[in-house]
């Protein structure tokens, strides 16, 4: 038997949608006031899928104690309460899009998690706007 155990949780981080091989001019024609140079912020909330088999003996698919734990030293430590563009390496070089976002901290966790599992990473950008990521 397959289940899916999620864990919810949330950080904020600021952040600028820029593209540097463009002019400001098209960089605000793209992403409007995301382009300004001073940056913007948002409370992320984040919801992580894991999916697999029912363990017989303990009867979960995965300890929700333990993916607490992976969320929070793997993506919160790095994210909450910094700067995506400027003190978070991934984004060094990649624009910090919700749809980015996701998929970093998707390959963020894979790596931690049982690769027996499948994993998807929501993540709501404002209460209307939201990603869902599930792999490459």
């Amino acid at each position: 038997m397959k289940a899916t155990v999620c864990r919810k949780t949330h950080f904020n981080a600021a952040h600028r949608l820029y593209n540097p091989t463009w002019q400001d001019a098209k960089n605000e024609e793209v992403f409007g006031v995301c382009s300004r140079p001073n940056y913007h912020g948002h409370n992320y909330d984040l919801v992580v899928k894991v999916t697999g088999e029912i363990n017989p003996e303990t009867g979960y698919v995965m300890d929700m104690k333990n993916l607490k734990t992976i969320i929070e030293n793997s993506v919160l430590k790095k994210f909450d309460h910094y700067n995506l563009n400027v003190d978070v390496e991934e984004f060094k070089n990649q624009i910090p899009t919700a749809e980015n976002i996701a998929a970093t901290i998707w390959k963020i966790l894979k790596e931690k998690i049982n690769p027996d599992f499948d994993l998807t990473v929501v993540l709501y950008e404002t209460e209307r706007n939201f990603v869902e990521f599930s792999g490459e």
